[in-house]
C-alpha cells in the first residue's frame, strides 16, 4: 500500500508541478511524513526524522520534476528566460540557507511554519486584489534589487519547507501581470536552483551526523525517490495537454484549492 501511494502521488506531483508550478512539495510532503509515521515507530530515529525525510525527499524529488517540466516548457516556448535568469543564483543561495534552518529545527517546527505559509497564501491571495483574476496588464519585470531580495527569500523558504520556488513566485508572476500558464511555467526553473542546494545541504548535515541505516542518504529515502520521481514524470506527460483547456480564472482557484487541500491533510496528521 506505501508503495501504491507513493506512486499515485507521484502522478499527481508530477501534474501539480506541469499545471502550478508546485514541484510537487504540497503533495509530496504532506503524504512522506505520513506515511514515514505511520510505517516506522515514533521513538525510533526515522520517525523522530519524519518531517525532515519528508522535506528533503521531497526536495531532491523537484531536481528531476521541475527539471523535466522546465524542458518541456522551454520546448514549447513558454518560457521567458529574461526574467528568470537573475533569480537563480540568489535563489540558490537563499535555498543553502533555508536548508540549514531546517536541518537544525525539530519536525514538529518545520509542519507549523509550512502549515502558517499556506494559510498566509491562501489568505493573501483572496484577499488582496491580483491573483484569482487576470489583470490583462503588460508583464512588470522586477527590478535588480527586487529580484535579489525575492531570490533570497524565495530559496530560503521554499527549501525550508521543502516545497519549491512556486509557493512564492506564482503569486508574485501572477500579480505583475502573469498569466497563471505563464507564472506556473516559470516557477518550474524558479524551483531548480533550490531543489539542487537544498538537496546538497540536506544530504551533507545528515552525513555528518547519525545515518538512517539502509536506503537513506541523508534524510532522502532512496526509494520513495525513485517511485516519486517515476510517478511525477508520468503526472508531467499526462498533465501538459490539460494547460490550454484550463481558463486562467479556474486556474487560480485550483491553485488555492490544493493549497487547501494540502492544509487540511497536515492539520489531521
Amino acid at each position: 500500500m506505501f508503495w501504491l501511494l507513493l506512486i499515485v502521488f507521484g502522478i499527481l506531483s508530477g501534474m501539480t508541478t506541469v499545471l502550478f508550478g508546485f514541484g510537487g512539495g504540497f503533495v509530496a510532503v504532506p503524504l512522506l511524513f505520513a506515511l514515514t509515521t505511520l510505517s516506522y515507530p515514533s521513538g525510533s530515529l526515522i520517525g523522530q526524522s519524519a518531517m525532515h525525510i519528508a522535506v528533503a525527499t521531497s526536495t531532491a524529488t523537484m531536481i528531476f520534476g521541475a527539471g523535466l517540466a522546465t524542458l518541456r516548457r522551454h520546448q514549447e516556448g513558454q518560457l521567458r528566460w529574461k526574467y528568470v535568469r537573475p533569480l537563480l543564483i540568489p535563489l540558490a543561495v537563499g535555498a543553502t540557507g533555508g536548508a540549514v534552518t531546517a536541518a537544525a529545527v525539530s519536525g514538529p517546527w518545520i509542519k507549523g511554519c509550512f502549515m502558517v505559509y499556506i494559510g498566509l497564501t491562501v489568505f493573501d491571495a483572496v484577499l488582496r486584489p491580483g491573483f484569482i483574476h487576470e489583470s490583462h496588464a503588460r508583464f512588470r519585470p522586477l527590478s535588480a534589487r527586487a529580484n535579489l531580495f525575492a531570490g533570497l527569500t524565495m530559496g530560503g523558504v521554499a527549501a525550508f519547507l521543502g516545497v519549491g520556488g512556486s509557493v512564492m513566485s506564482v503569486p508574485m508572476m501572477r500579480r505583475r501581470g502573469a498569466s497563471m500558464s505563464e507564472a506556473s511555467a516559470l516557477a518550474n526553473p524558479v524551483s531548480l536552483p533550490m531543489a539542487v542546494a537544498g538537496t546538497l545541504v540536506y544530504v551533507f548535515l545528515a552525513w555528518r551526523g547519525q545515518s538512517l541505516g539502509n536506503g537513506f542518504v541523508g534524510y532522502i529515502n532512496l526509494p520513495a525517490l525513485a517511485v516519486l520521481v517515476a510517478g511525477s514524470w508520468c503526472g508531467i506527460y499526462l498533465g501538459a495537454p490539460l494547460l490550454s483547456k484550463i481558463p486562467d480564472g479556474a486556474h487560480a482557484r485550483l491553485y488555492l484549492a490544493l493549497l487547501i487541500l494540502m492544509f487540511v491533510v497536515l492539520l489531521t496528521t
